[in-house]
């Protein structure tokens, strides 16, 4: 069930999202004791982008009862997505939109860590890429042409042919030292990212394609999938088995998750 300020949702309440796109939301993985990781930080997503979209604040209390509602009857693992929105969005008059609610949807979730991933390299940058927003036209319109050249998703390459993130994931890469790089780029702030930046010595800087593929390892990560290998960019094969890789896979199902 999809719930609206928990409430079964009607049709005449998703439209006004479905036209127009104007939202924001975060994704978290429920895991099988029912914790989440990150959970602090998927709230405080919620409401920097509250702020930065809406202008208002968000009463993450309020959420979070929302989301326990949403799971009862669902047997975790599980995803949730929590969706900030209004329905009196208007084309013409989006900014009379100042009282968003909340869209709570429960979908299955996979194991961890899915299969590895083949990327190919797309040059596209996302729109207001700091806030996780229901623009998602251009970034899965470049997964799909990723999956029609036979790949598994797209590699965002900005037009300073910069790296920056995947469709809907971040990228990390394991240099030839065994430190891990994240793209300094105009990027969606992850919670699965800040997570293991607190848990594993790293560091930020510029990577063009080039870089990228003379890595020792790449993977992606976010909140459904953990830390996924990257086994190719483009024509460019990875190792799916790096130590580095398996010790950050372990680190992060380390992570102890949080209550609702």
């Amino acid at each position: 069930m999809v719930t609206l300020d928990g409430n079964p949702v009607s049709a005449d309440d998703l439209l006004p999202l479905a036209l127009t796109n104007v939202g924001h939301f975060t994704t978290m993985r429920v895991d099988a004791d029912g914790s989440i990781r990150g959970l602090g930080l998927h709230m405080e997503r919620l409401v920097r982008d509250s702020k930065i979209v809406w202008g208002v604040d968000l009463d993450t209390g309020r959420v979070r009862e929302y989301v326990r509602q949403s799971l009862e009857g669902h047997a975790p693992p599980c995803v949730v997505r929590v969706t900030i929105y209004d329905p009196k969005v208007d084309m013409g008059h989006p900014a009379d939109a100042d009282e968003p609610r909340v869209l709570v949807s429960v979908r299955g979730a996979g194991a961890l860590p899915p299969e590895p991933l083949r990327a190919m390299s797309v040059q596209f940058e996302r729109d207001l890429p700091q806030v996780k927003h229901c623009g998602l036209f251009g970034a899965l319109h470049a997964r799909r042409a990723a999956q029609l050249a036979g790949f598994g998703d797209a590699l965002f390459v900005g037009r300073d042919g910069l790296v920056s993130e995947g469709s809907t994931w971040n990228v990390t890469f394991v240099d030839r030292d065994g430190t891990l790089v994240w793209p300094q780029a105009p990027v969606l702030p992850g919670v699965t990212m800040a997570l293991l930046q607190q848990h594993a010595a790293h560091r930020t800087a510029t990577v063009t394609l080039d870089q990228a593929k003379a890595m020792a390892a790449a993977f992606a990560t976010n909140a459904s999938i953990g830390v996924r290998p990257l086994s190719a960019i483009d024509d460019t094969q990875f190792p799916v088995d790096h130590a580095v890789l398996r010790q950050l896979q372990e680190t992060y199902l380390a992570i102890p998750g949080e209550s609702l």
